[in-house]
């Protein structure tokens, strides 16, 4: 389907055969990101990792954060920072005594500590006034800019108060970011990593005084990946929960079978061992469902690079293609009753998230699938099974599972648009 938004022609794929076209018989014709206003201005002029252009730039600063930061291995090493604060998420709701909590709240503030835990190190003192900041510019970009639509008017570019807005905000991120690049430079160890370790300015920084790239790096480039870490760490993994939650609590069914092997692989412990989440088949399968229906990026964009045929059509070169991830998921063409939460289609399917199957692509595929996969799924799983192994859930005010809402919220990450209320009553597990 071809839009014309104002000036801009927009392609939108729906079709899994075409996207294969796109994502990976011809993945390098559109290896780019579509440009905006909004994009250029909160994530540095394009020089982060998930909107820069592809090309040297991108290749080497992907590799370095997938080898220093983002690999397995390091993943696992965040290991006790993560069973750390989903301790202190559990503390927390044990603490309101059977009173109504706002899980959207405290999920946020969770994956929030865990990812800035792992890029700044110890914790910063500016790490809570960034997140505050980052979801508002956030918030701001997954918004319309007129001016985007209408690229030729020096008028309506000039005069674009979402541009001012977004301006403003930038600064904002400006001064907290140079705070916490300037607190690295400062300290004595190059390893400002809790453990000892590198965290992920360290990394950067290294990276930028050795000149082990190519292309030279700067301030601006190292708060543009930072940004890109943060959001991504945060805002995706925290609507994945949320939604996962909400699906369960809709679905009394499929929650019970849940808790069920959850409680069985962990009977007796007071402390869930990460490795034996391998063990959690079923819990797995509830994490596929709950992405294929809401998916983190319900439009995955592309942008070609070159002139070339799709199936029958010529595409122009800088055309902006979006890949309609949340149709494909819900398409009754390819999935049994597509709108119900049923964790089982998956069971006998060798459907993953790694995007070799494009009627499934939660995280993308090709040159440009998401980096932080095996970061954010390790957040989910860990979070997820230490929720329905220490509480039972249900609605306040004797609300219904079947009344609850579940409007998204729209924007560039797909969140709930109300805050999700419950009440936890702990687990009486037995030793």
């Amino acid at each position: 389907m071809q839009l014309q938004l104002g000036e801009l022609p927009i392609l939108v794929i729906s079709s899994p055969e075409i996207a294969k076209s796109v994502l990976k018989d011809h993945d390098p014709s559109f290896a780019d990101r579509p440009q905006a206003t909004a994009l250029k201005i909160m994530w540095y002029d394009y020089t982060d990792i998930v909107f820069a252009p592809y090309g040297n730039y991108w290749k080497q600063m992907r590799k370095i954060c997938m080898t220093e930061f983002l690999s397995p291995k390091n993943v696992r090493s965040f290991g006790s920072i993560r069973h750390d604060e989903v301790s202190r998420l559990i503390k927390s709701i044990r603490s309101s005594s059977g009173q109504p909590i706002n899980l959207n709240e405290k999920i946020s503030s969770l994956l929030s500590s865990i990812t800035c835990r792992t890029a700044f190190g110890k914790v910063s003192k500016d790490s809570g006034n960034f997140i505050k900041v980052m979801n508002k510019g956030i918030e701001l970009a997954g918004g319309l800019v007129i001016a985007d639509f209408f690229p030729s008017s020096k008028i309506v570019n000039t005069l674009s108060w979402s541009k001012i807005r977004l301006l403003m905000m930038r600064r904002k991120m400006d001064v907290i970011l140079d705070n916490i690049i300037d607190e690295h430079k400062d300290s004595t160890s190059k390893r400002n990593g809790e453990f000892g370790n590198e965290d992920l300015i360290d990394v950067l920084l290294r990276v930028k005084e050795s000149g082990e790239t190519d292309l030279p790096i700067n301030d601006a480039n190292i708060k543009a990946i930072i940004f890109d870490i943060i959001s991504g760490g945060t805002k995706t993994s925290s609507s994945n929960i949320n939604w996962t939650m909400a699906e369960l609590i809709k679905n009394p069914r499929v929650m019970a079978k849940a808790q069920a092997e959850v409680r069985e692989i962990f009977k007796g412990s007071k402390i869930i061992d990460e490795n034996k989440i391998q063990n959690l088949k079923y819990l797995k399968l509830v994490i596929k469902e709950s992405l294929r229906l809401h998916p983190p990026f319900p439009l995955v964009p592309r942008c070609s690079r070159e002139e070339i045929e799709i199936s029958g059509y010529t595409i122009p070169v800088k055309l902006q293609v979006f890949i309609n991830n949340w149709a494909m998921q819900r398409d009754p063409k390819y999935w049994s009753n597509p709108e119900i939460f049923e964790p089982e289609r998956f069971e006998k399917s060798s459907i993953d998230f790694l995007g070799g199957d494009f009627k499934y692509l939660p995280f993308g595929s090709g040159r440009r699938v998401c980096p932080g996969m095996t970061f954010g799924l390790a957040n989910v799983e860990l979070s997820l099974a230490q929720l329905l192994y220490n509480f039972d859930w249900k609605l306040p005010n004797g609300t219904e599972p079947e009344d609850l809402n579940m409007i998204e919220n729209p924007g560039i990450t797909s969140s709930r648009k109300e805050n999700l209320y419950v009440i936890a009553t702990p687990y009486e597990f037995m030793a």
